[in-house]
């Protein structure tokens, strides 16, 4: 068994040069209207407390290869070549052309979204008067940048863009930018404005928003959304030279509780629920553990594993709860116990990872918070095809050696209720729920 401490993560986050200073709280804070109907489609009932609920982005088709690869770009880890031609592989084997050769019949062809658990987005509105976008929430970064108007336009591909200079409410933070580079050297940058940002009812007024002026090409590919929001401590945020607050950190002491919770489901739209804990989404009891705040991921040591019916084995294993990473990243040791209990399982250099026969049989993978366990079924593990209608599957489990750190993506978050506590000092909460099979 591999075990990855928190002070490895640390150092390993050192190395990447992701740690900062906390940044001084800029803007005010206006949340609930008293309006909304807690229908999960708006802000509930109450003055500090909202409930957002996600929505599928269109026509998204699945790449194994290029997941993997965007986990790399991510944490700023170098992409290995290996990985670099299995993205070239399955690019290929997903052109348009190649798609036409297998669309025979009287079938339509449909996305791989519609069938499959991916690509979810959440609509919020920036300015006055509001201008929407679709973002990806994201507990594993701290920056709210978008596709702006300053962006070259052959850098959109059917985004929307935030317009500062069409918002009443805009202000240019003068001489402040931001940057994030990727594993593979490319980037995304921009200058930074305040304004208005709202998600359903919950809004926060001089909100730092970054307006990107050049976003690195694996972004561009995504044309259906519009930006991050990260939920991640202010700590990582990479506005320079002063580091601004997360749409959290500016919202959450105007909350009735400091708190978000993520309730993502099995193919269907999850919620984000702001402020409060809702005890009809979970059952039993909320088991909370430490949160490693350096350098800003929530950062958490889960107790141990069991594959299928084994027995668990009890030895820590420290990693991001990350709503913002498709699937679960961990040490070589766990992959190669769940992996050959898999007939037909393989660690394909040519799609990028372990896939295996869409008609196998897997077993469940059970995790650990403290004495608590939490089950991902095996429908969650069968991700979604290599490519579409193929008869491989991509796995919801892939090996984090090359990334450095192990990551609890949404195939581990979607099988739990989970508490993202903002109190000093910050912990996280497990609880199990009913699942959607």
């Amino acid at each position: 068994m591999v075990t990855v401490t928190n002070l490895v993560l640390t150092a390993a986050f050192a190395a990447l040069g992701l740690a900062s200073a906390l940044p001084p709280r800029i803007g005010t804070t206006v949340i609930g209207n008293g309006n909304g109907n807690g229908n999960g489609n708006g802000p509930s009932l109450g003055s500090g407390r909202a409930t957002f609920k996600q929505a599928r982005r269109p026509h998204y088709r699945f790449n194994g290869a290029r997941a993997v690869y965007r986990t790399y770009l991510k944490y700023g880890v170098p992409v290995p070549e290996a990985l670099l031609k299995a993205v070239a592989h399955t690019d290929a084997l997903s052109s348009p052309e190649a798609m036409k050769k297998r669309a025979t019949g009287s079938a339509a062809a449909v996305p791989v979204d519609e069938r499959f658990d991916i690509a979810y987005i959440t609509p919020v509105t920036i300015g006055t008067p509001p201008q929407t976008l679709q973002l990806d929430f994201d507990t594993g970064s701290s920056d709210l940048w978008v596709f702006s108007s300053h962006t070259p336009p052959s850098q959109i591909r059917g985004q929307e863009v935030y317009a500062p200079n069409k918002s009443s409410t805009a202000k240019l933070l003068d001489g402040q930018t931001w940057s994030i580079t990727y594993g593979d050297g490319s980037a995304s940058r921009g200058n930074v404005y305040t304004d208005n940002f709202a998600v359903g009812g919950l809004t926060v007024e001089g909100q730092a928003v970054e307006c990107a002026q050049q976003v690195s090409s694996s972004f561009t590919s995504e044309e259906h959304m519009d930006g991050l929001l990260g939920l991640g401590f202010s700590t990582l945020n990479t506005v320079s030279p002063k580091g601004q607050l997360t749409f959290f950190d500016n919202a959450k002491s105007k909350l009735d509780s400091p708190v978000f919770t993520a309730d993502l489901k099995y193919r269907e739209a999850g919620t984000y629920d702001f402020g409060f804990i809702d005890k009809a989404k979970y059952t039993g009891e909320i088991v909370y553990v430490p949160v490693e705040m350096d350098p800003g991921y929530w950062t958490f040591t889960s107790s141990g594993y069991a594959v299928g019916s084994g027995n668990f084995n009890a030895a820590p294993i420290s990693g991001i709860a990350d709503t913002g990473t498709s699937l679960v990243y961990l040490p070589n040791s766990i992959l190669t116990a769940y992996y050959r209990q898999v007939q037909g399982a393989t660690n394909s250099a040519n799609y990028g990872g372990y896939v295996f026969p869409c008609s196998a049989t897997l077993p469940a993978f059970t995790f650990g918070i403290g004495e608590a366990r939490f089950t991902i079924p095996p429908a969650y593990i069968s991700y979604a095809p290599v490519t579409e209608g193929s008869a491989t599957c991509f796995g919801g489990l892939q090996s984090s050696r090359g990334i450095g750190v192990n990551i609890w993506g949404d195939v581990a978050l979607k099988a739990a209720f989970v508490v993202y506590n903002g109190e000093n000092p910050p912990k996280i909460g497990w609880a199990n729920k009913t699942l959607t099979k």
